[in-house]
């Protein structure tokens, strides 16, 4: 059985600045200082998340967060991951530029329109990204790497040499 979570001592200056954030207009910041003045008078990690209606859980990571940062736990972080990083590079600019131009057909699909969901599931096949994305994750890649869906739908070219020549009659 773990040990009761308590706040340490608070120094005067430390409790002064949890009370001025008090009025905090930002909701995390509020929570995290009613439950910091809550566990310094003394009252147990249960009924500090009763009294407040949340999760014993986050009474215990505020605790512990302020005595890991001190006051500067009072700021909310980013809750993007630390080790976030594109799978589609420039190094697959080129590769994807290309494959945009051909047919899905050549690459083993049933239809000759290209969606994001297709994309994404050809990158896969190719070993490009480790797991399928989803088609707005394939979009932003796109975007990043300068290359825009919109024209990108319309890049297709047949391998038939008089396309050009049939393309141009068919649009006068």
């Amino acid at each position: 059985m773990q040990p009761p979570l308590f706040l340490r001592s608070l120094s005067p200056d430390e409790q002064a600045q949890l009370r001025a954030r008090l009025r905090s207009g930002n909701a995390f910041t509020l929570r995290r200082c009613q439950i910091l003045l809550a566990s310094a008078q003394g009252q147990p990690v249960r009924q500090i998340a009763r009294n407040l209606g949340c999760a014993k859980g986050t009474v215990c990571h505020a605790i512990t967060a302020f005595h890991r940062e001190g006051l500067a736990c009072l700021n909310p972080k980013s809750s993007r991951p630390h080790s976030a990083r594109p799978f589609l590079t420039a190094d697959h600019s080129a590769a994807l530029e290309e494959l945009l131009h051909h047919s899905p057909r050549l690459a083993g699909k049933k239809t000759s329109l290209w969606t994001l969901d297709l994309l994404a599931e050809v990158c896969c096949d190719h070993g490009w990204t480790p797991r399928r994305l989803t088609g707005e994750a394939i979009r932003q890649a796109l975007l990043r790497l300068g290359i825009s869906w919109q024209r990108a739908k319309h890049w297709i070219t047949s391998p038939d040499p008089a396309y050009a020549r049939k393309k141009k009659l068919g649009t006068d």
